[in-house]
């Protein structure tokens, strides 16, 4: 109907909508790997299925929207006369659609990135689609050609601005960064009041998917016995889980006394210079 209206923005529309189909696909393929238990190769399950499916939608949402500025650059140069009535029908359609499947993703997609990115795809159908119905109006009203390109122009930026931050939040995932809402020197100042902690360093958190954080690090502590570090560790675990959702930990305590002076330090076999805990909820 886009190329039998010579409308660029419906064409926009189509081809944003061609990607939905993708994205949901992509959607529900990740929803269903992440389901799946560890196993002996991918110990810790398949959480990232999920974060590179919204990774890949996003890219084909932005490689989508070059074509559209590429375009659109080309009917400003040489407006086209387009059919208003197939732009305002087809739209019409697709905004009782969009909002549909919008409905229907709006529960799950506060809590896994994955589905976010097929809910934004939606949402800038949805925007798309109220803007062709507009601009076919004052297409009819006025006549001007422009009008059609100008909305494929707002379309495609829509389409990045909706896409970024998706493929900024799905990168940061895949390359093990700093999980979102989380900062390195409050987490290590929360574990640092925990009584029996002295110092902590070569603090790691990282995101395992979109909802499931980890963390590993060393803690120095008293040269305790084995019996009372473990009621230091489980406050820290219990910190950790409370004020930061962190509930996969690994964490090593430090003696001070080996600290200090590592090459003195005589390990005794029935305490151990230190421990390395592992807490895994």
């Amino acid at each position: 109907m886009g190329l039998r209206s010579h409308s660029l923005a419906l064409l926009s529309d189509a081809g944003h909508n061609a990607t939905d189909a993708l994205a949901l696909l992509l959607a529900w393929c990740g929803v269903w790997l992440q389901a799946k238990p560890a196993d002996e190769v991918k110990t810790f399950g398949y959480q990232r299925a999920g974060v590179l499916a919204a990774f890949v939608n996003a890219l084909t949402l932005i490689v989508l929207s070059v074509w559209i500025f590429w375009e659109g650059y080309r009917r400003l140069m040489n407006p086209q006369p387009v059919s208003e009535a197939a732009m305002i029908g087809v739209a019409a359609i697709g905004i009782l659609m969009n909002g549909g499947i919008m409905l229907g993703l709006n529960a799950a997609r506060h809590n896994d990135i994955n589905v976010r990115s097929a809910f934004v795809h939606m949402l800038g159908d949805l925007l798309g689609s109220f803007a062709i119905v507009i601009g076919g109006v004052v297409i009819h009203f006025t006549g001007l050609l422009q009008i059609d390109t100008i909305l494929s122009l707002v379309i495609a930026a829509l389409i990045v601005w909706t896409a970024w931050d998706i493929v900024k939040e799905s990168l940061n995932i895949l390359l093990e960064g700093l999980p979102r809402g989380i900062e390195l020197n409050a987490v290590n100042s929360e574990m640092q009041r925990v009584g029996g902690v002295l110092d902590v360093h070569d603090l790691h958190i990282w995101s395992l998917g979109s909802n499931s954080r980890a963390l590993s690090c060393h803690v120095l502590i008293d040269d305790i016995p084995p019996s009372a570090s473990d009621c230091v560790l489980q406050h820290i675990n219990h910190v950790l889980a409370d004020r930061f959702h962190i509930h996969h930990t690994t964490i090593q305590f430090e003696h001070v006394g080996c600290h200090v002076s590592l090459k003195g330090c005589v390990i005794p076999v029935d305490e151990g210079q230190s421990h390395a805990h592992r807490h895994d909820h």
